[in-house]
């Protein structure tokens, strides 16, 4: 559990502080010591970059740091868009004791006693405690439970960082007691305003005499996501293994970034609103007709880790869904897509994903099934379950056909018209019209047969003076 923010007004140490505390923006003390990115935290508000519509002037978060009346709050977004750094110059700039702990390492004893030492330590000094849980999505719901009496009594204000979003992962009880700030991903020239900064600073690798163009630093921010942590990592490992030329001078170029990022970083989480947001854009995309859009969201999904035979069943469903009868080729398709998967597996068995997905796109879409099934739904959560009628029921026994099971049944194929006039649904329903294909592919050939049936059965009923159904 790290402390951080002296009290100049206490006798002491604070319950539970520790006494070689960091220094005011949470970081130990001699800068050759911690990683640039953490050497490069800013030590002010005005140095935060890219999040001006949160802590610019005249902002409410702003002036709520500045007044000291933090409140609870959730920070989210992704890595590297200066959550941390935004807690811990909440430490410098309030006169609250500040604590900070991590839920991947903590528990439910843990939070207790920090309750218990916030709530002391209030009654003692008369002031509030200012609790950072860094991931705090990694807190179960009992956990989270644990902080609510003491937000709610005011002993403490809570700050929670998170890449996951709030509304899936923290508590509605804890969720209602804290305002979420939502943290934008960097744009490239924030990284770059950032990694000019670096080399330009004593804290930063300003010794090493780094050289480096705008166009080059703009390449390493593209590699980067919007993540400043990372940039400064691949700066500081180019800053320390590029030999310096005879000047003196490190310059790096493109290839030499290229060669220490590796490659861009993909923001995935399999379980959370990535992953919901990335298959949701691959499947309107295939519904848009946009191959390129598809493949794109496909392999990106793949590459960040995604299980593909998930990927394969959402296919599978997208083909019955969304394209339907228009093309029923499609289900086939995707189902051999995913039996190629399950035979090839990675990464041979991507191209197999691939190639249905481009298929999907650009085949005729149809949802006249999907639309008809939902209609059914409806019917059936109305109550409209009544029995089957009985000319179509089955009468295997002489009982049944005393009932009048199977009475009146008319066999299809030994009429000349190839259909028979009588009611297949129960009575409310006759006439419910479920299924409508539309002139899309081959429902088109569908919707012509279904209106040529329809057509022989009026013929049929008028022939017997049976009026029309409504």
């Amino acid at each position: 559990m790290d402390l951080f923010g002296p009290d100049p007004d206490a006798a002491g140490p604070p319950a539970g502080r520790e006494d070689s505390a960091p220094d005011g923006a949470g970081r130990t003390r001699g800068p050759g010591l911690a990683p640039l990115a953490d050497r490069m935290r800013p030590e002010s508000l005005d140095e935060i970059v890219g999040q001006d519509d949160l802590i610019g002037r005249g902002r409410p978060l702003r002036e709520s740091i500045e007044r000291d009346q933090v409140r609870s709050m959730i920070l989210w977004g992704p890595p590297g868009s200066g959550k941390t750094t935004l807690a811990r110059l909440v430490a410098r700039l309030t006169r609250a004791q500040f604590i900070q702990f991590s839920a991947v390492l903590s528990g439910i004893k843990e939070i207790k006693e920090v309750m218990r030492a916030a709530e002391q330590y209030r009654r003692a000094s008369g002031r509030r405690t200012i609790l950072f849980v860094d991931e705090i999505h990694r807190f179960n719901r009992a956990q989270q439970d644990a902080f609510l009496p003491y937000v709610e009594s005011g002993a403490l204000a809570l700050i929670g960082a998170t890449t996951e979003n709030p509304s899936f992962e923290v508590n509605a009880a804890l969720l209602s007691r804290c305002t979420v700030y939502t943290l934008r991903p960097l744009e490239d020239r924030d990284l770059v305003t950032i990694l000019k900064r670096a080399i330009a600073s004593e804290r930063g690798v300003a010794g090493r005499r780094v050289a480096a163009s705008d166009d080059d630093l703009l390449d390493l921010a593209s590699l980067s996501g919007g993540d400043a942590r990372r940039a400064l990592n691949i700066l500081e490992l180019l800053a320390t293994t590029t030999p310096a030329a005879p000047d003196g001078g490190r310059p790096i170029d493109r290839s030499a970034i290229a060669r220490a990022a590796q490659r861009a970083p993909l923001l995935y989480d399999k379980s959370g609103e990535e992953h919901f947001n990335l298959i949701s854009a691959l499947h309107k995309s295939l519904r848009n007709g946009d191959a390129d859009a598809a493949l794109y969201w496909l392999v990106r999904m793949i590459e960040s880790g995604e299980d593909p035979l998930y990927v394969a069943r959402r296919m599978v469903r997208f083909a019955s869904e969304d394209v339907g009868n228009a093309d029923p080729q499609a289900l086939a398709v995707a189902l051999r897509a995913r039996d190629a998967f399950d035979f090839l597996g990675m990464p041979e068995g991507v191209l197999a994903l691939a190639q249905a997905a481009a298929y999907l796109a650009l085949a005729p879409k149809s949802n006249a099934l999907y639309v008809a099934t939902g209609r059914i739904q409806e019917d059936l959560k109305a109550g409209l379950t009544d029995p089957v009628p009985l000319a179509i029921r089955n009468a295997p026994t002489s009982l049944m056909k005393d009932l009048g099971y199977g009475r009146d049944y008319q066999y299809a194929h030994d009429l000349e018209e190839g259909t028979a006039d009588m009611e297949c649904l129960p009575e409310r329903l006759s006439g419910r019209r479920y299924y409508e294909p539309r002139s899309s592919g081959f429902e088109k050939t569908l919707q012509e047969r279904k209106k040529e049936i329809e057509d022989v059965k009026t013929r049929l009923r008028q022939r017997r003076g049976v009026k029309p159904s409504p």
